[in-house]
């Protein structure tokens, strides 16, 4: 709450208290009027000093000859009125009924309780989590998407075409059900988006909205998970029962694995909050009662935790896969982006495509926006080539801290671990082409060689995983050869890391071992779920499991082996790259194999020579001169 709500809500309470204290205190008699007993008022008239008098019912007030006010009570005593008239006394007399309230008195009486009664409802309603008020908990949260700004259409989507077609089908099926009707075609229940983050789930759901001419409601899966048990079942009732109305219609369900995990995986019996739920959504997708014309859509990221029930057709008649796009799709969906900025003529997309593969949507969408933010900070009217590659590097590798405190021999041992890595990878034949090397540091890495693949991976043989764990103990040879065995630092521990797990999924899973054989002895351990977690049975005895421990050892051994070949032949190019990324810092791949296998050298400034250059250049910039060319 900001400090503006904060003074409003205060002026409220401080307003509503003196309402109340205002109205609790009618107004009192005058504090000049004396209230004095009528033995008194009889006294007074006797004596000649009552001057006027004004009668109304029981109450009389009058004036004195002095100007003094006075108010008593009249009992019922005759003759007073000829008592008064004898004494002069002017005489005033009105009906009680003037002074009954009037509606509007009585509006102003009840306005303290009818403010409570007000203020009472509102906070009710705030509290409730449905819509529709106080006693709102089992509404659903479904919002009805009807607003044409901002929208979405299939225009906008790229690089997942055959997702595209399925959901098209689903949309010209809402549109024209004759067409499919007259062949026996129902329309699908349900169709499920399966796919990696960030690949545009929920972009193409946002797309049917677009591109649906009926009602589209959304609603994320944690919407309908509750402190309460039975709120979520009651919602989905009645998203249901919203949907029957409209229908046809479509219902979006973002993140269904938040509800539509496993059931029995939890240790406290299926009586929970998320089982009562995903019970409800499996009897109304496929119960007695027909959904016609209500079609669900569902997007997650975890296929593998759903429950059964939920995917057999019926319920999911489609399950659509949403993957990574390949270097096409990359390119379209660079299209898409690259018009939100402005480019220059240099900038090619398919370039751009082909340099960042197993890059999602999300990822090229990240990675088009860096380029702007980079060009922006220099001042710059477009986006060139070197801003999306800087912003590519910075995408996959890290920020550069180039603050970092570095001293020479830090330096000098980076660069013999990252040469390492370049002079192996450049003479195995099945590892992947280097694109850049650097010392900079970047993220949590003090320097890096970056491969990319020339096209995209959809299986890795045998020889390109040893070219790989070859290149990744480069590193640390290169240390050992230039510093000797006991300066060998910690740095390499990420690429062992690396290592050892290719080599153990090698044997475990790949089946790439010849003692072992083509058998998996090993479990899925990328995710962890309690209730399989509980239950899982080890296959593997405690022999097998000592064979695959040397059978793991083996395989690194023998490219750590090679690479340590590689090196001790190469020696001399290892030095010859070591003092170039000294001096430049960064060298592309193709500086890199210039210089490793034709001896040439880079063309490019040092570093000094850049810092100097830009201590120039600013210094000419800054009286509106431009350096000129060198010839």
């Amino acid at each position: 709450m900001n400090f503006r709500n904060l003074l409003m809500w205060g002026l409220i309470v401080l307003l509503s208290v003196g309402l109340f204290n205002l109205f609790q205190n009618p107004n009192k008699p005058d504090a000049q009027v004396n209230k004095i007993a009528f033995s008194k008022f009889l006294q007074e008239v006797d004596n000649g000093r009552v001057m006027e008098v004004q009668i109304q019912g029981d109450n009389i007030n009058g004036v004195l000859s002095d100007g003094s006010k006075f108010n008593t009570y009249s009992p019922n005593y005759p003759g007073l009125v000829e008592k008064l008239s004898e004494k002069n006394v002017s005489i005033v007399a009105s009906p009680v009924e003037d002074k009954m309230p009037s509606l509007l008195g009585v509006l102003l009486s009840w306005f303290p309780m009818l403010l409570l009664i007000g203020v009472w409802i509102f906070f009710m309603r705030q509290m409730q989590g449905g819509r529709g008020g106080a006693m709102g908990f089992g509404r659903s949260k479904a919002k009805l998407l009807t607003e044409a700004q901002g929208k979405i259409t299939f225009n906008d989507v790229a690089g997942i075409d055959e997702a595209k077609e399925e959901v098209e089908e689903i949309i010209e099926f809402l549109k024209d059900p004759k067409k499919f009707r007259r062949l026996g075609g129902k329309i699908p229940k349900g169709a499920l988006l399966i796919g990696p983050p960030g690949t545009g789930k929920t972009l193409l759901a946002k797309a049917i909205a677009g591109e649906a001419d009926v009602p589209f409601f959304t609603i994320s899966g944690s919407d309908f998970v509750e402190m309460f048990v039975g709120v979520g079942a009651s919602r989905v009732r009645d998203m249901f029962e919203q949907g029957k109305k409209h229908a046809p219609c479509i219902i979006f369900v973002d993140e269904i694995d938040a509800v539509g995990r496993s059931r029995g995986a939890g240790l406290g019996g299926g009586n929970d909050e998320r089982e009562q739920t995903l019970n409800q959504l499996l009897v109304e997708m496929d119960g007695f009662d027909t959904n016609e014309g209500v079609i669900l859509i569902a997007a997650t990221n975890r296929p593998d935790v759903l429950d059964p029930a939920l995917l057999r057709p019926g319920r999911f008649d489609r399950q659509v896969v949403v993957p990574n796009p390949d270097i096409l799709g990359r390119e379209a969906i660079l299209k898409v982006h690259i018009k939100k900025i402005s480019t220059g003529p240099d900038v090619k997309l398919r370039t751009i495509a082909r340099g960042t593969p197993g890059f999602s949507g999300a990822d090229l969408a990240n990675l088009v926006n860096e380029s702007a933010l980079l060009a922006a900070r220099k001042n710059k009217r477009v986006v060139t080539m070197s801003d999306v590659e800087e912003a590519k590097d910075k995408v996959m590798m890290g920020a550069e801290r180039r603050s970092m405190v570095m001293n020479e021999e830090e330096k000098k041992l980076t660069a013999y671990h990252e040469g390492g890595h370049a002079i192996v990878a450049l003479n195995e034949k099945a590892s992947d082409p280097i694109h850049k090397a650097t010392i900079i540091p970047r993220g949590r890495a003090l320097g890096m060689v970056m491969r990319l693949p020339e096209r995209d991976q959809l299986s890795v043989t045998r020889e390109k995983m040893y070219s790989d764990i070859a290149v990744a103990m480069g590193g640390r040879i290169a240390e050992e050869l230039i510093f000797g065995h006991d300066k060998v630092t910690s740095g390499a521990s990420s690429d062992i890391d690396m290592a050892t797990k290719m080599a153990k999924n090698m044997v475990t899973r790949y089946g790439m071992s010849k003692e072992l054989g083509p058998i998996a002895y090993g479990e899925n351990e990328d995710e962890v779920f309690l209730g399989r977690q509980i239950t899982r049975q080890q296959h593997m005895s405690e022999e097998t499991a000592k064979k695959v421990d040397l059978e793991v050892k083996k395989i690194v051994n023998t490219s750590y082996e090679r690479a340590k070949q590689v090196l001790t032949e190469k020696i001399d190019d290892l030095h010859k790259l070591a003092k170039a990324l000294l001096v430049y810092e960064t060298l592309t791949g193709d500086e890199i194999r210039d210089l490793i296998l034709k001896n040439i050298q880079p063309t490019k400034l040092s570093k000094k020579e850049e810092e100097a250059d830009d201590k120039v250049s600013s210094a000419i910039d800054s009286i509106g001169l431009k350096p000129k060319p060198a010839l």
